[in-house]
Formats: structure tokens, sequence, C-alpha cells
């Protein structure tokens, strides 16, 4: 004998499934919020908007880049003296919650102070620098800089930061990601540096 499932029994599991699938949405918001309130925010902001250039802008940041860099700062394989106390107790939830709750802040747009060098820099993302042997950053990070769910969200990061963290990866200090960034950042002058940060920072 068939048993047929009616469409009523269909879409009232379908609603129930929804129902609860928004719970626990909701429950890792509520955490990711008590997490950023608890610390993050003293570094970057309570929207993650952070306003020393010194710290990254996390608003709008890749979920999934936000959650392997918690858990590399946990592991070590990211080091810093920062970052290392603040996730010593993150469960691998936890960082999963604050990376989907960065992800969904909304970014602003930020004017670039030195539109020529930004200029030189927008050269750079676009086309590298044939005659040096730099490879277009746009290749990896996408024509808008917005990354993807293992690169880096670029768009609107402060320009201070960006161009300490190219510098970290020329002198290997910085060793968790791509190692096709320490090529690249190896043969940018300071120069070029400076003005692909600079073009970073005005985007949105």
């Amino acid at each position: 004998m068939k048993t047929f499932v009616t469409p009523l029994v269909t879409r009232l599991a379908a609603a129930v499934l929804l129902a609860t699938t928004s719970a626990a949405h909701a429950a890792d918001a509520a955490r990711a919020e008590e997490i950023v309130s608890g610390k993050c925010f003293i570094c970057h902001g309570a929207a993650g908007e952070s306003s020393s250039p010194v710290f990254p802008r996390l608003a709008g940041q890749n979920a999934g880049y936000v959650e392997r860099q918690l858990a590399d700062y946990k592991s070590g394989r990211r080091k810093s003296s920062t970052m290392q106390p603040m996730v010593e107790d993150l469960a691998p939830a936890d960082m999963k919650a604050l990376g989907e709750w960065f992800a969904s802040r909304p970014t602003q747009g930020h004017a670039v102070e030195d539109a020529d060098l930004a200029g030189v820099g927008r050269f750079v993302y676009f086309r590298g620098n044939p005659w040096a042997g730099v490879a277009a950053c746009a290749t990896c990070h996408g024509p808008d800089a917005h990354g993807s769910a293992t690169l880096p969200r670029l768009a609107g990061q402060h320009a201070l930061y960006t161009e300490n963290q190219i510098k970290a990866f020329n002198k290997r200090e910085r060793t968790n990601d791509n190692a096709v960034m320490h090529a690249i950042a190896a043969k940018l002058s300071e120069l070029e540096m400076k003005a692909v940060a600079a073009y970073l920072s005005g985007l949105k």
C-alpha cells in the first residue's frame, strides 16, 4: 500500500525546519554579539569598523576567512600576542558564529587620503607590474576586492593595516596563508605596497 504525503504535511514539515534553522541562527548571532561586546569591540569596534588603522576592519569580511584566521590564531599557525589570548577560550562553533556575524555587518565607504597614490595602486591592483614580474592583485582577490571564502575581502580595509600585512608576508612573519603571497610581496616596492593599500582603502 502506497503512502502519500499531502501538500499540507509537506508545508508543515518545511515550516518546522525553517523555524528550527532560524532559531539556531538567532542563537549563533546572539552568542557572537556576546563575544564581540565582551572583547572584540575593544580593537575592532562594536560593528566591525575599527577606528584604529592598526587593527583590521572586519565588517563585511568573508565568514569562512574570519573563521579560519581565528582557528589559526588559536593553534599558533598565525602569530599575534594580541589575538592569541583573545581566542584561547573560543570553540569552533564560536569562531563560525563570529565569522558569520562579521560578514553580515554593513560596510561603509571611506575617503582615500591620497588620490594620486591610490591611482598608482589601481594600476598595480588590476595590471600588476609586468616590468618587475608582479601579478595583478585582482587575479585572486577579484575586481571588486571582495575576495572569497578562502581569500580576504580587501575593499575598505585600513591602508596601514593592508600595508603592514603585505610587509609581514614579505618578511615571512605571516605564513599561515597562501604561499603565493610571499612571492608577490617580495617583488613589491615600498611605493607599490603603499599605493595598493591606499587604493583598496577607498573601495566598498
